[in-house]
């Protein structure tokens, strides 16, 4: 039997913001900060320069304050979404960096996932598996 909050009747919040949980929301803000204003102000001003590159660092933007926000968020769907976006973030890291070394004249200028996430010290491919381990292993706590 699911125990409930006495006030709303509902099941408490699952708190995603403990332990490695909160070094995972403080990594996906940084990442979120330096994606976003990488990808501002290179779509900005450089677009015409490698548009692909620029477009998928701000893919990355969101996708990185998204798991963010619904890490802080907390609860059950706001972590299956946080599992689903590390997931796709996984597979958007391989498929990116994969594709960086294989045809690097298709990327005239890095991306957040170019080589891995080599000029991020590789967080952008550690990051996604910690989170996917972090949110499988924190299902059904409160």
């Amino acid at each position: 039997m699911t125990a409930t909050d006495e006030s709303t009747g509902r099941a408490p919040r699952t708190r995603l913001v403990q332990g490695p949980g909160m070094l995972l929301v403080w990594l996906y803000g940084v990442m979120s900060v330096g994606a976003v204003s990488r990808s501002i102000y290179q779509i900005a001003t450089e677009f015409d320069r490698a548009p692909l590159a620029y477009g998928l660092s701000a893919v990355a933007a969101v996708v990185y304050a998204f798991i963010t926000y619904t890490l802080v968020r907390g609860g059950e769907t706001a972590r299956r979404a946080a599992l689903l976006c590390c997931a796709a973030e996984l597979v958007g890291v391989l498929t990116v960096g994969t594709w960086t070394l294989a045809d690097p004249s298709a990327f005239p200028d890095a991306t957040v996932w170019s080589d891995y996430g080599y000029g991020y010290l590789f967080i952008p491919v550690l990051l996604p598996v910690t989170g996917i381990w972090w949110l499988r292993r924190s299902r059904g706590t409160a």
